[in-house]
C-alpha cells in the first residue's frame, strides 16, 4: 500500500502502474474538502516514485464520484472571499498536479461523475466509462459555476459549443452522448471496465497512443478563430438570456468567464475561473439554490426510506383521459410502468392518447429516442372504455373532473372492479381525502395523489394520507411516484394540502399588489390646475385579475389558485 486515506487509497496494480481508488465511508464517493486534501497527499507519494509508468483512477462504489459535498457549501460560502479563493487555488493545484504527472493517466468511470467528480476525470488523459454513466457539471443549477477547472478543461476538450451547452445549462449526459462529443474515449461493460482501462494505459505506456498530444490541448488557449468565438459566445449568451433570465447570474457568468479565458493558457484561465466563482458563492441566489437542493435531497431520502420494504407497482391505471390523465399515463409508461387509461368517451381517450403521443414525438424530434422506442412506450398505454385489464393493476389514480360527487361515484365503481389489494388514489387539489374515502369499502387502500400540470415537467407529487389510509398504501403510491421520476411528499388531509396551503397566502398578498400597480391617478391635480377627463382612465379589476393569474391546469380550474381557493372557501366555510 503506497498511501491510505479516509476516502481513497493508492497502491501498485502491476509493474510500474499505480491505482488510485476512491472508497469513502458510506454508499457514495463525494469530492469534499477532506478528499481533495487526501488526493494531494496521494500525489505527494506518487511524485516520488521513480519507477511510475502510469496511473489508473477508479471507484470502489457503484458510482465514481457523485459530486462535491453540497452540505459543505453553505459553510464554505460564509468564509471571506479571500479565504475561499485561497482554498479554490489549493484544490486546483491538486488537480493540476494530477494532470501534470509525467506518465499517462486514465479514469475508469462507472455510474455518476458529476460536478467535482467530472472535473477530477477531466484532469486525466483518458476516460473509459460504463453504459450507466452520467457525467456533467450541474453547478449553475446551484447558483455557482465549476470551480475545480471544469470551465477551463471542458471547452478545450470538447470545443466551445458542446462545453457551453453542458456548463450553462448545468446538464449531464449519458454514456452514448459522452462518447459522441468526446467526453469519454470508450464505453465498455462494467465487468470489463478495469481491464479495459488497463489496456488503454498499457498502449499509452508502450507508445501506441500519444498521451502527451492528448493532454496538450487542455493546457493551451481554445482553438477558435475570432469569427467562431464571436458566433459561439453570442449564441450562448442569447440562449442563457432566454432560459435563465436576469435573476440567475451563474449561467451568464460562466459563459462570459469561458469567453474571457478562451485566449489564455490553463494557469491564467484558472485564475479567471477563481475570480468568477468566488462572488457567485456569496450571492443570495447560490445560498437559496443550495438550500433547495439540500431540501430536495432530504425529501427524496425520506421517500427512499419509506419504500425500502415495498415492491414498486408493476401495472397501473388512470381514470380520466384528458390532458392530466394522458400526462400521467405518459409519465408512467415512459418510466417503465405499463398503464391502462379508462374514460367514458372515445373523444377523451383520443385526447389522452394524443397528449401521450405528442410528448413522445417531442422526444423523437430532439433525438432522445428513436421510432422503435416511441412505439414501445406508446404500446404500454392501453386505452379502454371498460374495466378490462383492471384485475391486474397494482395502483389506480383517478383524474376525473374536480367534483366530489363524480369522484365518489367513479372511485366506488372502480373499487368493485379491482383486486382487494389494489391501491386507489385521487388526483385532487381541494377535496378532502377522508370525504372521498367515505364511499369505499376499503378506505385503508385509498389516498390522495396530487400531480401538477404539466405532469411531465412538474416534479412534485403530493401523497395525501386520509384518516384511514394505511402505511402500506402510502408507501406503494410513493414508490410509484418515485418510479415515475417524481419527488413525492407525504402530507396529511387538510385544506389545500401542502402546496395550495402555502400558495394561497402568497396570492392573497400578490393580487392586491398587482391591482395597485395597474391603477392610474385621476381627478384634480394637487397644484390647483383643473384636469377634466371625459372618460378618465380607470382600473379594471377583472382585467388585472385575468392578466396576472396563472394558466388553468384542469377542466374546471383545478390547479388554478383562485379557483381552488374559492372551492376550499365554500367547502370549509372560510372567506378567501
Amino acid at each position: 500500500m503506497l498511501y491510505k486515506g479516509d476516502t481513497l487509497y493508492l497502491d501498485w496494480l502491476e509493474d510500474g502502474i499505480a491505482e488510485l481508488v476512491f472508497d469513502a465511508p458510506g454508499s457514495v464517493n463525494k469530492l469534499d474538502t477532506a478528499t481533495v486534501a487526501s488526493l494531494g497527499h496521494a500525489l505527494d507519494v506518487l511524485e516520488k516514485q521513480n519507477d511510475l509508468k502510469g496511473l489508473l483512477l477508479r471507484s470502489e462504489k457503484a458510482a465514481f464520484i457523485v459530486g462535491a459535498d453540497i452540505t459543505e457549501f453553505l459553510s464554505l460560502f460564509l468564509v471571506p472571499e479571500e479565504q475561499l479563493s485561497q482554498w479554490l487555488h489549493f484544490a486546483n493545484s491538486v488537480f493540476n498536479r494530477l494532470e501534470d504527472l509525467p506518465v499517462p493517466t486514465i479514469s475508469a468511470v462507472n455510474g455518476y461523475a458529476l460536478g467535482g467528480g467530472c472535473e477530477c476525470v477531466l484532469a486525466t488523459d483518458y476516460r473509459l466509462a460504463t453504459p450507466d454513466l452520467r457525467i456533467g457539471l450541474p453547478e449553475t443549477k446551484l447558483g455557482i459555476m465549476p470551480g475545480f477547472g471544469g470551465s477551463v478543461r471542458l471547452p478545450r476538450l470538447l470545443g466551445a459549443d458542446s462545453a457551453l451547452e453542458i456548463i450553462a445549462a448545468g446538464k449531464d449526459v449519458g454514456a452514448d452522448q459522452a462518447l459522441k462529443i468526446g467526453l469519454v474515449d470508450g464505453v465498455v461493460a462494467a465487468e470489463k471496465l478495469r481491464d479495459g482501462a488497463l489496456a488503454i494505459l498499457r498502449q499509452a505506456i508502450n507508445g501506441d497512443l500519444d498521451w502527451k498530444a492528448k493532454r496538450q490541448p487542455k493546457l493551451e488557449p481554445l482553438k477558435l478563430s475570432k469569427i467562431e468565438a464571436t458566433m459561439s459566445f453570442t449564441i450562448a449568451k442569447g440562449m442563457v438570456a432566454q432560459t435563465a433570465g436576469k435573476h440567475y447570474p451563474a449561467p451568464i457568468t460562466a459563459v462570459k468567464t469561458i469567453e474571457a479565458a478562451a485566449r489564455l493558457g490553463r494557469e491564467e484561465a484558472l485564475v479567471l475561473e477563481n475570480k468568477s466563482f468566488v462572488p457567485l458563492a456569496h450571492t443570495n441566489e447560490a445560498r437559496a439554490l443550495v438550500g433547495i437542493f439540500l431540501n430536495d435531497q432530504y425529501v427524496k431520502a425520506k421517500a427512499k426510506k419509506l419504500t425500502k420494504d415495498v415492491e414498486t407497482p408493476k401495472h397501473a391505471a388512470v381514470l380520466g383521459a384528458g390532458i392530466m390523465g394522458g400526462g400521467i399515463a405518459y409519465q408512467s409508461a415512459w418510466k417503465g410502468v405499463p398503464v391502462v387509461m379508462k374514460d367514458i368517451s372515445d373523444k377523451s381517450l383520443t385526447l389522452g392518447m394524443t397528449e401521450a403521443a405528442k410528448l413522445l414525438n417531442k422526444q423523437l424530434e430532439r433525438g432522445k429516442i428513436d421510432g422503435l422506442k416511441l412505439a414501445g412506450v406508446i404500446s404500454t398505454i392501453q386505452p379502454t372504455l371498460e374495466y378490462s385489464g383492471f384485475d391486474r393493476v397494482d395502483v389506480v389514480v383517478e383524474a376525473v373532473v374536480e367534483n366530489p360527487k363524480v369522484k365518489k361515484a367513479v372511485l366506488a365503481e372502480t373499487e368493485a372492479k379491482v383486486r382487494p389489494d389494489t391501491v386507489l388514489a385521487s388526483n385532487t387539489s381541494t377535496i378532502p381525502i377522508s370525504e372521498l374515502a367515505s364511499v369505499l369499502q376499503r378506505p385503508e387502500n385509498f389516498c390522495g395523489m396530487h400531480f401538477f400540470n404539466p405532469v411531465h415537467r412538474m416534479p412534485l407529487v403530493e401523497v395525501i394520507r386520509g384518516e384511514k389510509t394505511s402505511d402500506k398504501t402510502i408507501a406503494k403510491v410513493v414508490a410509484w411516484a418515485s418510479k415515475m421520476g417524481k419527488t413525492p411528499i407525504v402530507v396529511n388531509d387538510c385544506p389545500g394540502f401542502f402546496v395550495n396551503r402555502v400558495l394561497f397566502p402568497y396570492f392573497a398578498g400578490f393580487q392586491p399588489a398587482a391591482a395597485r400597480r395597474g391603477g392610474f391617478p385621476q381627478g384634480r391635480q394637487s397644484d390647483g390646475k383643473t384636469v377634466w377627463l371625459a372618460n378618465g382612465p380607470g382600473l379594471s379589476a377583472g382585467c388585472c385579475r385575468h392578466r396576472y393569474r396563472p394558466p388553468c391546469s384542469g377542466r374546471d380550474g383545478g390547479g388554478l389558485p383562485a379557483a381552488d381557493a374559492e372551492r376550499l372557501s365554500r367547502r370549509h366555510r372560510r372567506p378567501v
